[in-house]
């Protein structure tokens, strides 16, 4: 099953491909969409970026990270810059009948390292090691793989 995980940024939007056979881990590809100017311009470049890669790709399943509000910091304007990026993903993959699903970021957490507290750092590490890469991806890129191998893990 080959596995697109995105997690969805207005500015940056990292996407991370990976191969599930049972548990059996093969990277694929990752890194990010870099976007521009204003919020539809930013759109616009998430959709058309989400496209491209999958059309590159011989992709089964899009795993997208949930958009997440802090209770003691919530930013409404941020979230719903997040809520863009999340919508622009969405159409780009539904409009290609591929199937959609979306984890927390605590569930991702939960999966790759076993904690759904743990820190970015731990993470990184995690998917560094599973997807036995010379290198930890760059950071949103290597959300996304996480999110791919959550999806992994909770599918097999």
């Amino acid at each position: 099953m080959n596995i697109l995980g995105v997690d969805p940024g207005s500015r940056i939007t990292g996407f991370g491909l990976i191969n599930a056979d049972k548990l059996k881990f093969t990277y694929i590809n990752s890194g990010c969409i870099r976007t521009q100017g204003d919020l539809n311009e930013r759109v616009v470049t998430i959709y058309s970026g989400i496209k491209e890669i999958i059309s590159k790709h011989d992709i089964d399943i899009v795993v997208i990270e949930r958009v997440f509000m802090r209770p003691d910091r919530p930013n409404p304007d941020a979230a719903i810059k997040l809520g863009h990026a999340r919508g622009a993903i969405i159409s780009a993959a539904g409009g290609l009948n591929l199937p959609i699903v979306d984890y927390t970021a605590n569930q991702i957490k939960k999966a790759v390292v076993g904690r759904g507290h743990a820190s970015k750092e731990q993470v990184s590490f995690m998917v560094q090691q599973l997807l036995k890469l010379n290198k930890a991806p760059q950071e949103d890129a290597g959300d996304a793989l996480a999110g791919a191998i959550c999806h992994a893990y909770h599918a097999l």
